[in-house]
């Protein structure tokens, strides 16, 4: 049954005569011959088996700022892997040529060791699992992650948070360092817009994983029509300080029209009033993405106001923080520094 790609789900149970998935929160309950909504899983003759593992759609030696990661070994390099296919349905995706296709029959393989390898050749510092949902590659993720930790490398997931707890905790028991959230939206825009998508399983996961030690960053795509009113970034900025804490980064970034939404692209001004509304709720570090060269995507020291980290685009201009503290107040800054 198992053979290049293909590999028995780990997380599977019968019910009646169907297989549940337990990969994420969807849960499907896939009949004899079936896929679920994320075609990445398939029942073959009463077995739950991944179509995914090692398949390779794109693969790049990224700073770890494009993730985005900014309060995470600033600086560093992380090798960064996706496959195909997602269990979400938004409609503005910007990466949807991956995460609209179904797994293929004959892409290109990589094995756990040889992803390792070429991590550590290519002189990246970490892995990162991202361009599509990440918790699809359950099964692979896994055993990466493993191989990783002992090549003292850090492990992270660019996801958006819909795994199941199951998932979640055989992720970190593996090795996940670090994951940054993309938070789509309040509840009525992630099940209209995402397909069926409870978006309090999704801030349940981010209180999980940050009760438990990963290190945790929160991104909205800031959409118009979607997601852009006051109150709806209100709230995710308040849900962030009483669910995560104040000094969970939260990405406020630029959308642009993707696939098949038309929506004008973000203006600036838009973003610029998230990022006042998130320090307004009490949040510490709140960042401009996707317009480079923004003065709101530097960080600065929440105690004296000092430019502490200058960013260009995804390079790191200067840094000063110092063993996790402003140099010139001592105030901690909160993250996970060289």
């Amino acid at each position: 049954m198992e053979s290049e790609g293909v590999k028995k789900s780990i997380l599977q149970e019968r019910v009646g005569d169907r297989i549940r998935c337990g990969v994420c929160e969807r849960r499907c309950r896939i009949v004899a011959g079936g896929r679920g909504w994320c075609r990445t899983r398939e029942n073959r003759d009463g077995t739950l088996v991944t179509l995914i593992y090692g398949s390779v759609s794109s693969i790049a030696a990224n700073p770890i700022e494009k993730k985005p990661f900014y309060h995470f070994y600033p600086g560093t390099c992380a090798y960064t892997v996706g496959s195909w296919s997602c269990n979400f349905g938004c409609p503005w995706c910007q990466n949807w040529d991956i995460s609209k296709s179904a797994p293929l029959s004959n892409g290109r393989y990589v094995s756990p060791a040889q992803f390792v390898e070429l991590t550590l050749k290519s002189g990246c510092q970490g892995t990162s699992i991202s361009f599509n949902e990440p918790v699809l590659s359950l099964e692979w993720a896994i055993d990466v992650f493993r191989l990783a930790r002992r090549r003292r490398l850090y492990n992270t997931f660019v996801t958006n948070g819909y795994m199941t707890r199951e998932s979640l905790s055989l992720l970190m028991d593996a090795g996940l360092d670090a994951i940054n959230v993309d938070m789509k939206g309040d509840a009525d825009a992630v099940r209209n817009y995402c397909k069926g998508i409870d978006v309090e399983k999704v801030w349940a996961n981010c209180q999980y994983a940050r009760l438990h030690g990963v290190h945790i960053e929160i991104t909205t795509l800031v959409i118009p029509t979607v997601n852009d009113a006051p109150g709806t970034l209100g709230g995710i900025a308040r849900r962030i300080v009483e669910d995560l804490g104040v000094d969970v980064p939260w990405h406020v970034t630029a959308y642009y029209p993707a696939y098949r939404f038309k929506a004008p692209p973000t203006p600036h001004s838009t973003l610029e009033r998230a990022w006042h509304t998130g320090k307004e709720a009490g949040l510490r570090f709140v960042y401009v993405g996707n317009v480079p060269g923004h003065q709101y995507d530097n960080t600065y020291c929440p105690g004296c106001g000092t430019l502490l980290i200058r960013r260009r685009g995804f390079d790191v201009a200067a840094n000063l923080v110092r063993d996790g503290r402003c140099p010139f107040c001592g105030h901690s800054i909160a993250g996970v520094w060289r």
